[in-house]
């Protein structure tokens, strides 16, 4: 290394988004090869999407490559085009280099397997986790960070909490439009195989530019940014909120919340069939127990629990591992009463409506734009002017005033597919007339979406 911490000569990755990753500095690929951040290659970056969309098999570990080379591309722009010594606050200090690919490279280290639905179930906060392992004197990524300095830990995890002083460097991880969000909506089309998420990712990375307050776009760019928003909203409609993903999720949360029961009851099963999970269903854990998960601890887990002689958490983990989701309908404030005698008719048959039925809410805002008075609000997106005068992204877009503040998604009641009638005319010997009657009122209410 040398004394600049530059490497002799810059390695490589190859990447199917980026075409190449290049790391420069020899604190990057220190960081990559640490433990910690290795561990992400054992998480898959869309969790239960990989049952819906078979390719999405990516895992936390691309993604955050992904997210460390889009940054260096945007800081090898800026101090060409906007150094700070010709356009002063309003230019980039490239002393921020460091701290800035750093954040962007660790800026998803805390996330554990199933990763949102995990948090829901044992109350973990991957953000929250992210900044301890950067931080905690235990960790290989810390002793890396410190050789930079004893508070570039500190710095670096300020960032990821958005506390840290230049709000460029805070946006350019974590805004509306960021490296993080541009880097997952290519990958996660690309390995989905489908389009939705594409977007003019070169004509962006051409108008981005750094302000005073923070990172703000080229006016004569703004069709490349209504692009990367409507792109963000088809990714979320088509890909994220698919209703096969949430239906293996809906069995994940409950087949995780029925073990968390059960373990209180029979803790001799899970100490000898799942240990690396106990200090998480006793609510007991030590970022060294959570550092341990990966998404194959969790199949490895469930695959055991396949065989436990309570019949419904054997037979969620069956569902999940082999593929069986809830189906699901749509309902809203005319149809919701459906629901109570819905679950009725499901509990009439044997299922605990409890573990077998759920409601799932998914929803999110394709655009919002500054609102003060809110306690979290979204950076909103600022275009530039040649004059450098500054208009938020929905007053200059009819496009995106058209989606901007608008909560999209749907809500969705999700129950075992035994109840839909069968579609191979064949008789039912058992509980025919309930489940006729569940089909009637499926039919004549909420509206049956096929998964």
């Amino acid at each position: 290394m040398t004394e600049t911490g530059l490497l002799p000569i810059e390695k490589v990755f190859r990447d199917p988004i980026h075409n190449y990753v290049h790391v420069e500095h020899q604190i990057i690929l220190d960081l990559i090869n640490s433990k910690e951040f290795q561990r992400l290659r054992r998480i898959k970056q869309l969790g239960t999407t990989s049952f819906t969309f078979h390719a999405a098999e990516h895992s936390r570990f691309g993604h955050s490559l992904g997210v460390y080379e889009l940054a260096r591309r945007i800081c090898n722009y800026f101090k060409r085009n906007f150094s700070i010594e010709t356009y002063q606050e309003d230019g980039w200090d490239d002393s921020e280099r460091l701290v800035t690919l750093c954040a962007a490279l660790l800026h998803d280290v805390g996330h554990g397997p199933y990763s949102h639905t995990f948090e829901g179930i044992f109350d973990t906060n991957h953000e929250a986790i992210t900044i301890s392992i950067i931080t905690s004197e235990t960790t290989e990524i810390n002793a890396i960070l410190k050789k930079v300095s004893p508070d570039f830990p500190e710095k670096v995890a300020s960032v990821i909490s958005k506390e840290y002083p230049n709000p460029q460097v805070v946006q350019l991880i974590s805004s509306q439009i960021d490296a993080d969000r541009m880097d997952y909506l290519l990958r996660d089309a690309y390995y989905t195989g489908t389009e939705y998420g594409t977007f003019d990712l070169t004509r962006i990375l051409r108008v981005i530019r750094p302000y005073e307050n923070g990172i703000a776009f080229q006016a004569n760019g703004m069709h490349a940014v209504e692009d990367y928003i409507v792109s963000r909203y088809q990714m979320y409609m088509q890909i994220y909120f698919h209703p096969v993903s949430r239906g293996m999720e809906v069995i994940l949360d409950h087949l995780l919340k029925r073990g968390k029961i059960l373990y209180i009851e029979d803790p001799e099963f899970f100490e000898s069939h799942s240990p690396l999970m106990i200090p998480f269903l006793k609510n007991d854990y030590t970022l060294q127990d959570y550092l341990k998960l990966d998404d194959g601890v969790l199949n490895t887990a469930f695959l055991s629990w396949m065989d436990h002689p309570d019949t419904t958490l054997s037979d969620l983990a069956k569902r999940f591992l082999h593929r069986h989701p809830f189906k699901s309908v749509t309902f809203n404030q005319k149809t919701e009463h459906q629901l109570p005698k819905l679950k009725e008719l499901i509990e009439s048959v044997g299922y605990d409506a409890i573990n077998y039925t759920a409601i799932n809410s998914s929803y999110d805002l394709p655009y919002d734009f500054y609102h003060p008075a809110e306690n979290k609000h979204r950076t909103q997106i600022e275009l530039m002017e040649g004059d450098g005068t500054l208009i938020e992204l929905s007053q200059a877009s009819d496009l995106v005033a058209a989606l901007a503040g608008q909560t999209k998604g749907d809500q969705r009641f999700y129950f075992p597919k035994e109840m839909l009638a069968s579609k191979t005319n064949e008789p039912y010997t058992l509980f025919e007339e309930q489940i006729l009657s569940f089909n009637q009122l499926i039919h004549n209410g909420a509206v049956k979406e096929e998964n």
